[in-house]
């Protein structure tokens, strides 16, 4: 009974669009099927369709051989939950707050803009994902008809168009979570000796027993994925349906999820395009297309292989589809990328990318890439990294993850794609900078980063609708990225504005200023007096933190008692995690200092918090060692 009221809906709804197409003067809309095959935690640097160090993945190069390898595909975040909402929406996630992970408050889908399943469901595709979802964004009933582990295609109405996600969890970070004994213990079918172990990384047995650990678990996701095609195959399907293969952000080796490393975004993405629908795309099958596609654009994609006029509100562009022309693809040659609080650890860094070159942007460099985020250092090879660094073992490309940042990095990525030499420094690359610079400029002052307001404080005034209040903001918003961009000048030039935004009235000129101040270190200990006042007098808790930070990393003064106070006085979870992420920092390798945390002096709900609770132990765990 169920099965025929939906086919009658359906039926209904066909109905209805021909009617309306009919009365426009238009063809009727193609409605393709469209899978969506989608790996968690895989990068390109561990196939061997991309890489001659990788694995083999024969059902994934079946479907590129009947369709198109995209050999720079990337993911605009480096983690799921902020990846999978630049997906859903179609949007990059700094406009929208969307790109913290994890997410404190979930946010509002732009005004005018849904979800994009919402109008492949609206056209009659039966929408159903099985089963990862992992938004930062509020969702509302009408995008999936069923979201579940038992959502399957086969489950729509007779001869009803579908889209269907299904995700492989095989390949996830916790996989391996493993114990130090499993190198000796458990082989692995990927050959050890064959394992080639990245520059920066340690070149111990361990690394190359997890190099070899993730790559057999890559051939079993490839074995789920054959297992997909051969049900689509049984169904009668694969004449009519295109098939995407795609990892939802880079791969699990450390430094490579939660970092905006071609290692953390550059993804695998495999096109099989069927017979009845090769109209549609513009390339031969077969074919590699090497024209940048981001995940902001696979929303717009989706919609336009279905015939389903594009929102105006969405940020990606369509990279398939009716009209789109090979050459244009091609010729793209840029993506953008953001990334901000990882569970419990901040940190602000964006990246763009335009043809071999790439320009990363940290604007908080004393937060060292290897600073503790305790789901990271679950994987054992990130223990030995840490630890083989604190007894001095590692030469100086392996050392940098455990040391301050430049503010500016420029890496040419072809040449060098594990970013080891920074370029940025080099009189010959000083013209590809400044250029790589204005893009990056250019596109963010476009787009209105709300991530130069902190977290806690977007969330209390701006969680509503993020995209109307950055809007209302964007002047201030240029205004706090000319603050911090003062970090990428020399001191001698920078000192002047340092000083003026030090004394403005505006809580978040000051914030940035103690930030750069930070940055600096050493040689902006001229502005001590001033800063000094600030930690113990500002109005805004967050900023007699920041002056406690600049305080402690220059050792003019202890931090504790300022952060404690901080710490103390506050009963917001968010604001809580921020002075926190500071309090590890000193706690940490470089600073060492200690703190004698009272938890009965702090809000119930922050010791509560799973977040808050990681970053306390961890520094309370630190005060008691002596190192």
């Amino acid at each position: 009974m169920i099965k025929f009221q939906q086919s009658i809906l359906f039926l209904a709804i066909i109905v209805m669009a021909l009617v309306v197409n009919a009365c426009d003067g238009k063809e009727p809309a193609e409605h393709p099927n469209i899978v969506w095959l989608t790996s968690e935690d895989n990068g390109v640097h561990y196939m061997k369709m991309y890489d001659e160090g990788g694995v083999a993945t024969p059902n994934i190069e079946a479907l590129a051989d009947q369709g198109l390898t995209f050999t720079h595909a990337f993911s605009n975040a480096a983690v799921c939950s902020a990846a999978r909402s630049t997906i859903i929406s179609g949007c990059y996630g700094p406009r929208l707050a969307s790109h913290y992970h994890r997410r404190q408050l979930k946010v509002p889908m732009p005004a005018d803009l849904n979800m994009y399943p919402y109008y492949l469901k609206q056209a009659g595709y039966y929408t159903t994902n099985n089963y990862k979802e992992d938004y930062n964004i509020f969702m509302s009933d009408s995008v999936w008809n069923d979201s579940s582990k038992k959502a399957h295609w086969r489950n729509r109405a007779e001869g009803q168009p579908f889209f269907y996600i299904q995700n492989f969890g095989v390949t996830h970070e916790s996989r391996v979570h493993f114990p130090t004994e499993d190198v000796e213990n458990v082989k692995t079918n990927y050959p050890m000796e064959e394992v080639k172990v990245q520059p920066n990384h340690p070149n111990t047995p361990l690394f190359k027993y997890t190099n070899a650990r993730y790559r057999d678990k890559i051939s079993q996701m490839d074995a789920q994925v054959g297992q997909v095609i051969k049900d689509l195959d049984a169904d009668g399907l694969l004449e009519n349906t295109f098939i995407f293969y795609y990892g939802d952000h880079g791969g699990v080796l450390p430094g490579s999820k939660g970092y905006l490393y071609e290692t953390g975004v550059h993804v695998p993405m495999v096109v099989y395009v069927p017979e009845k629908y090769k109209h549609l795309v513009a390339f031969e099958k077969g074919s590699k297309v090497d024209g940048f596609v981001s995940f902001v654009d696979l929303a717009p994609t989706v919609l336009r292989l279905a015939g389903i006029e594009l929102p105006d509100e969405m940020d990606g562009k369509a990279f398939l589809g009716k009209g789109i022309k090979a050459s244009e693809v091609n010729n793209r040659n840029t993506t953008y990328s953001y990334a901000d609080r990882f569970d419990e650890k901040y940190d602000m860094v964006r990246a763009i990318r335009k043809g071999k070159y790439k320009y990363i942007r940290s604007y908080q460099p004393f937060n060292y890439d290897g600073l503790m985020n305790n789901y990271r250092y679950k994987q054992q090879a990130y223990i030995e990294w840490k630890d083989l660094y604190e007894q001095g073992k590692l030469n100086k490309v392996q050392s940098a993850f455990f040391e301050a940042k430049d503010p500016e990095m420029l890496f040419n990525v072809e040449e060098d794609k594990y970013e080891t030499v920074n370029l940025s420094h080099l009189d010959k690359y000083a013209d590809v900078l400044k250029e790589m610079r204005i893009l990056y400029n250019q596109k963010e002052e476009n787009l209105c980063d709300l991530s130069f307001y902190p977290e806690f404080y977007l969330k209390d005034v701006a969680f509503d609708n993020p995209v109307q209040f950055g809007v209302k903001h964007k002047n201030d918003l240029i205004r706090y990225k000319t603050i911090a961009d003062l970090q990428i000048l020399p001191f001698a030039d920078a000192k002047d504005g340092i000083e003026k935004a030090l004394k403005s009235g505006d809580v978040w000129d000051r914030y940035w200023a103690l930030i750069v101040c930070s940055s600096f270190g050493q040689e902006a200990k001229i502005f001590a007096a001033n800063i000094q006042k600030i930690a113990a007098a500002d109005d805004e808790r967050i900023n007699r933190v920041r002056a406690a930070e600049f305080l402690g990393i220059t050792k003019l003064a202890h931090p504790d008692t300022v952060m404690l106070d901080a710490l103390y006085s506050t009963t917001d979870e968010t604001e809580a995690l921020l002075i926190l992420n500071s309090m590890v920092l000193m706690s940490d390798i470089h600073y060492d200092y200690k703190f004698q945390i009272n938890r009965k002096n702090i809000a119930n709900n922050i010791l509560q918090g799973n977040e808050t609770q990681l970053s306390l132990d961890y520094v309370m765990n630190l005060s008691q060692t002596e190192r």
